[in-house]
C-alpha cells in the first residue's frame, strides 16, 4: 500500500470515528460557552418592616425581602423569618414563605409576616434557602412597637395643639356668692384626608386640692372636614370661689383616642396652671356635696370666708389697729398740752 492510500484511509478511519462519537457524545460538539453555563446565585438585595393590624396587646409586621437571582435556576427557594425578643432572646413569632423554583433575571419582592407583641423591641432574622441548604441571612432590628397606634383607637381627630389659640378656653357665664355658671369651649382638628365621623367629648372639673368632681358634661363632635378645626362648647356649674381642672377627653365607640387639660381659676387670690398647683387654697368639702337635683347642697357656711376676717368682727379691725389708735390719741393729747 503506497503511502497516499494509507493517508486516505486514515483519513476516513478518523472521520467514522468523529461521527460515532458524535451519536454517542452530542453534548460534545456543544458551544463551550453554553456548557459552562454559571450555577444560579441568589442572595438578599434588602428588606422592609411596615406596621400591618394593630390590636391592643398585638401587631403584625409586614415584611418585604427583595431576592435578586443571577445565573441558572435554583429550585425549591425557601424565606424564613424569625421574630426574637431584643432583650429576652426568646423566639417570638416565626413564619416561611415557600418560593419555588427561581429563573427570573433581576430582583423580585417576597412579602411574609410576623405577629409580635406591642411591648418592647425585636429582631428579625430573614433567611433564604434553597433546596434546604442556608444561601444568604439578613437582620433587622425593630424597636418602639409600642407606640403604634391600635387599629380601634385610630381616628383622624384630635385636640388642636395651638400655641396661641387655646385648646380648653373657659369663660364665667354668672356667678353669685355661692355659684359660678361656665362656659367651657374645646377645640378639635381634623388631621386626616378625609371627613370625620362622630366622637364623644367628655369634660370633668376637679377642684384643685382635693380633686373631688364639682361638675362634668358631656358633649358630640360632628363631622369635621379635613384640615379643619373647630369648636366645641358645654355649659356647667360649679361653687365659686374655687380653682378647678378641666379634663377633656375624646371617645370613639367608648374608646379613648386623645385628652388635654386647661384650668378654670375663680378664686382671685390663688392660681393654678395645667398640671401644677401655685399655691394650696382652703377648701371646704359640703360645697360639693350632691343633693337630690344633682346642684351643690353646701351652705353660705361652707363658701370660702377671708383670711383677713372673722364671722363674728368687724371687717378690717383688730387689736393691732386698736393699738395704733390708742398710740396716735395720746400724741395728739401730749402735743395740745
Amino acid at each position: 500500500m503506497d503511502t497516499r492510500t494509507a493517508l486516505l484511509t486514515a483519513a476516513v478511519a478518523l472521520l467514522v470515528a468523529g461521527a460515532v462519537g458524535a451519536v454517542a457524545a452530542p453534548d460534545a460538539l456543544t458551544d463551550p460557552r453554553e456548557r459552562d453555563e454559571p450555577p444560579g446565585q441568589i442572595d438578599i438585595a434588602g428588606t422592609t418592616v411596615a406596621p400591618g393590624e394593630v390590636g391592643g396587646e398585638t401587631a403584625e409586621l409586614r415584611l418585604g425581602t427583595d431576592l435578586r437571582h443571577r445565573g441558572g435556576t435554583v429550585e425549591n427557594v425557601t424565606v424564613r423569618h424569625r421574630a426574637i425578643g431584643a432583650e429576652s432572646g426568646l423566639l417570638v413569632d416565626e413564619t416561611t414563605v415557600e418560593v419555588g423554583d427561581v429563573d427570573f433575571e433581576g430582583e423580585r419582592t417576597v412579602n411574609g409576616t410576623v405577629t409580635v407583641e406591642r411591648e418592647g423591641g425585636y429582631r428579625i432574622e430573614t433567611v433564604v434557602f434553597a433546596d434546604g441548604r442556608r444561601r444568604e441571612q439578613r437582620t433587622t432590628r425593630i424597636a418602639g412597637v409600642a407606640a403604634l397606634t391600635p387599629d380601634y383607637a385610630d381616628t383622624q381627630v384630635g385636640f388642636t395643639d395651638g400655641t396661641v389659640w387655646p385648646t380648653v378656653a373657659v369663660s364665667v357665664v354668672e356667678a353669685d356668692n355661692r355659684t359660678a355658671t361656665l362656659s367651657v369651649s374645646v377645640s378639635v382638628t381634623n388631621r386626616g384626608d378625609e371627613p370625620s365621623d362622630d366622637v364623644g367629648l367628655r369634660l370633668y372639673l376637679r377642684q384643685a386640692e382635693s380633686n373631688v368632681i364639682a361638675a362634668e358634661a358631656t358633649e358630640t363632635v360632628g363631622t369635621v372636614r379635613p384640615g379643619r378645626t373647630d369648636t366645641v362648647t358645654a355649659t356647667v356649674e360649679v361653687p365659686s370661689g374655687y380653682n378647678y381642672y378641666v379634663d377633656a377627653a375624646l371617645f370613639d365607640d367608648d374608646v379613648l383616642v386623645d385628652e388635654t387639660q386647661g384650668v378654670a381659676n375663680l378664686n382671685p387670690r390663688e392660681t393654678i396652671t395645667a398640671n401644677r398647683t401655685v399655691r394650696d387654697v382652703e377648701f371646704s368639702v359640703e360645697d360639693f356635696e350632691q343633693g337630690s337635683d344633682g346642684a351643690g347642697a353646701g351652705d353660705d357656711a361652707g363658701a370660702p370666708q377671708d383670711r383677713g376676717t372673722s364671722g363674728d368682727s368687724t371687717p378690717g379691725f383688730g387689736p393691732l389697729v386698736a393699738l395704733v389708735a390708742f398710740v396716735v390719741a395720746a400724741l395728739t393729747a401730749r402735743g395740745r398740752r
